[in-house]
């Protein structure tokens, strides 16, 4: 699920209440989106594995990307049983394989 259609979702949710071009959300939209426990966001919020940036009402907010990157952990862990630490750092490399790949195109364009 690519961010631009989880924003759509996310926009066509009813009660979300957010500004139509918001790129963050509360925790509780997050847990929404997610289908996962508040504890688990806990977690990965730990674990430095998202990085929530936090209001002056020490509410946290994230980004549309997080629920991405969770979506595809929470696929590692429930499809292939593997924990949390193991599937932050499997999406890491994932993701860096994905930049890795992308600058090789750029590279072939410019060749």
């Amino acid at each position: 699920m690519t961010t631009n259609r989880l924003k759509d979702m996310m926009m066509q949710m009813p009660g979300l209440n957010l500004p139509e071009r918001s790129e963050n959300m509360a925790w509780a939209q997050l847990v929404e989106l997610t289908n996962i426990q508040p504890a688990e966001v806990a977690e990965l919020v730990d674990l430095g594995w998202i990085s929530p940036t936090k209001t002056s009402a020490d509410e946290y907010l994230f980004r549309l990307r997080d629920v991405y990157r969770i979506h595809k952990l929470m696929r590692l862990v429930k499809d292939l049983g593997v924990s949390f630490n193991s599937g932050s750092l499997i999406v890491d490399l994932l993701e860096r394989v994905e930049e890795l790949e992308t600058e090789i195109e750029e590279l072939k364009r410019l060749v």
